[in-house]
């Protein structure tokens, strides 16, 4: 799979090692942006992550900052980008299974890299389940149109 991953300089660190930690598992992880620990703004990252997901360079997309909150708002500005702030396995799981993440927004302030590490496994593995959730993900689609979500039937 391939995964673009990048970081504001709070996560730096911790991209870095998450994309070592992917590239052993096989998965191709392309850092994008100044992931150097110099001080840039989270909205550039956000913004080449969102674009490659969005446009089909990447199939998935994990941006790292100090909370993971202004990557998020950042990145889900982008048509077509679905990003969570996840803060442990469970919220990975739920994320993917019922929103259909594309982008997996984490802290690297309050999260430990073991457990960065770990929320990438689950987030990475589960699958989207579809059926009533589906329905939810064509709501969103259709309010990144202007259109009003309630209008969307099944």
């Amino acid at each position: 799979m391939k995964i673009a991953l990048s970081a504001d300089h709070r996560g730096a660190a911790s991209v870095t090692l998450l994309k070592e930690k992917l590239t052993r598992e096989g998965h191709e992880a392309v850092l994008m942006g100044d992931c150097s620990g110099s001080p840039c703004d989270y909205p550039e990252q956000a913004w080449k992550v969102g674009n490659a997901v969005a446009q089909g360079q990447a199939d998935l997309g994990i941006l790292i900052c100090g909370t993971g909150i202004g990557m998020s708002i950042a990145a889900n500005k982008v048509k077509g980008v679905r990003a969570a702030v996840v803060h442990d396995e469970m919220t990975a799981q739920l994320s993917r299974a019922h929103n259909n993440a594309n982008i997996l927004c984490v802290s690297a302030d309050l999260l430990g890299q073991r457990l960065i590490e770990s929320i990438a496994e689950v987030w990475l593995r589960t699958q989207f389940e579809g059926g009533r959730h589906s329905r939810r993900i064509r709501k969103i689609a259709a309010m990144e149109q202007g259109v009003d979500p309630a209008t969307v039937n099944d």
